[in-house]
């Protein structure tokens, strides 16, 4: 039998491979990142060709660095950012426009024509989200109404859309020669097209949305073998057998499989899930319903989640766009110069405000600015955003949920922050935790593949790979995390009703 399975993790910023053995470690890693296309304010784009070109790239370079071929892979599992739509022809393989980010916010306009008299919850029953530009069901009928032709080609039949992990899944089993067009009950639950019960797509809603059923993949489970690489691959042959999205994956990853398990990951924004098994969970306070995973003809399993927008992209930002820092790292080193924030507090809401506000009016904003602040403490400001936000979103999950968590694990790239995640624990009041294999998203899709063709026996299995590296103690202080937290939530509302008439 081969010995290893390998991740494909196509992210926000970048596409990857990364190999896995038996016990879950990684033996190596091809990373390529992709261009931030903003052509405007609030429209993120990514060129789909580009990650289709760079996620063959990484393929050989990870294959190559461990000096192996497609005959020691087992099974290929996919990750992918979730809401990211794409829409191509499926006759030539060409998209009719980028890819659009689940950050854009260009699709406003439509969640207001959509949401109409019934509000924004309109299909939360059903589908478990609320109308929002953060799914990807709006970046279709954006597309189909701006693209000139898409609309007649999709009538015609001749268009397809999918996530990125099934324009993934599409190439790689051979693209207008009989490619898979296929996604998994976890990607599919982020569209606004899917029933949670039935997990089916819902052809009214569809109707409603003026989107044509035939432009929809078949919905899978998240462990089953969908197809095999094709020739145009160094993984032909080889069976294509999990598809989890970004944070499922990494859930699965952390080895959070059953009712009342939870992690936080912190990448380009932070997203916490908390699994509630075989139960469909309703939020009252702001959270979405989601579909945990789904293994093989198993039942499906459900999640609470609290989404965020923005916290490792704010990092980015302030290398790319204020050049307050060279490299990621750096934010930790200058915050590491002053003892606190100076009173100075950071609100992302480049793309509005997510989880638990949901309000598509907020912007970004830095308050209680004095002569004293510099940018040591706005880069510490910045970093404690992060925790600030992540602790409303778990305040929230206590609620729904009835149980009061009694540690966090993490993952991600920020949590190798030691300021970071040390402030995280004192505003939570509880410990976090982080395992040996930071890399769990990657590990989560490994995973879900090699269920599928016996690599691994089953969960209990995964369980006994967890290994814990860290673990942050919070401080006694809780007077002072009180404090903090009210300025925080002050500062909050300081970003909301910005978005009117006179903003473009």
């Amino acid at each position: 039998m081969s010995d290893y399975i390998i991740a494909l993790d196509q992210g926000t910023t970048s596409s990857r491979a990364i190999v896995f053995d038996k016990k879950g470690s990684i033996i190596s890693v091809g990373q390529k990142e992709h261009e931030q296309i903003m052509p405007r304010a609030g429209w993120v784009e990514h060129d789909p060709i580009e990650i289709r070109d760079n996620m063959r790239e990484v393929i050989g370079i990870a294959l190559g660095r461990a000096n192996l071929t497609r005959h020691d892979i087992a099974a290929v599992g996919i990750t992918n950012q979730r809401e990211t739509a794409v829409v191509w022809d499926k006759n030539t393989g060409i998209p009719v426009y980028n890819a659009i980010v689940w950050q854009d916010t260009r699709t406003q306009p439509i969640v207001d024509r959509l949401a109409g008299d019934a509000g924004v919850e309109r299909y939360k029953d059903i589908v478990g989200l609320p109308l929002a530009t953060y799914f990807s069901g709006t970046k279709i009928v954006w597309i189909l109404e701006n693209v000139e032709g898409a609309r007649e080609k999709a009538e015609a039949g001749d268009l397809i859309f999918g996530t990125t992990d099934t324009w993934v899944l599409w190439n790689l089993t051979g693209g207008p020669d009989g490619g898979v067009h296929a996604t998994d009950v976890t990607n599919a639950s982020r569209t606004l097209f899917m029933d949670l019960k039935t997990l089916e797509w819902r052809d009214d809603i569809l109707a409603d949305f003026g989107v044509p059923r035939s432009m929809m993949p078949e919905i899978r489970s998240s462990s089953e073998v969908y197809g095999e690489a094709r020739d145009t691959s160094l993984l032909r042959e080889t069976p294509v057998a999990g598809i989890l999205g970004d944070q499922q994956a990494a859930t699965f990853g952390q080895a959070a499989f059953d009712a009342g398990e939870s992690k936080n990951t912190y990448g380009t924004g932070n997203f916490l899930i908390f699994q509630t098994g075989t139960e469909i969970v309703k939020s009252e306070n702001g959270l979405l319903t989601t579909v945990g995973y789904k293994l093989g003809d198993g039942p499906a399993h459900y999640a609470l989640e609290g989404s965020i927008a923005v916290t490792g992209s704010l990092i980015q930002w302030l290398r790319d766009q204020l050049g307050i820092i060279s490299s990621a790292p750096e934010v930790e080193e200058l915050a590491a110069k002053v003892e606190d924030n100076g009173g100075v507090y950071f609100v992302p809401a480049f793309s509005g405000l997510f989880a638990p506000y949901w309000r598509p009016d907020a912007r970004g904003a830095i308050v209680g600015l004095t002569r004293f602040a510099n940018r040591n403490h706005i880069a510490r400001a910045a970093l404690e955003a992060t925790a600030f936000q992540t602790r409303e979103v778990l305040d929230a999950v206590n609620a729904d949920s009835g149980v009061d968590l009694t540690e966090l694990k993490v993952d991600g790239g920020m949590i190798a922050n030691d300021t970071l995640m040390q402030f995280q624990a004192d505003i939570l009041g509880v410990p976090v935790v982080r395992p040996v294999v930071a890399e769990t998203t990657a590990l989560g899709a490994a995973y879900a593949a090699g269920l599928a063709v016996g690599f691994w026996n089953d969960l209990d299995e995964l369980r006994a790979n967890w290994q814990e590296d860290k673990r942050w103690t919070p401080n006694d202080d809780v007077a002072e995390r009180e404090r903090q937290l009210r300025l925080w939530k002050q500062a909050v509302q300081k970003s909301m009703d910005w978005v009117n008439e006179d903003v473009r």
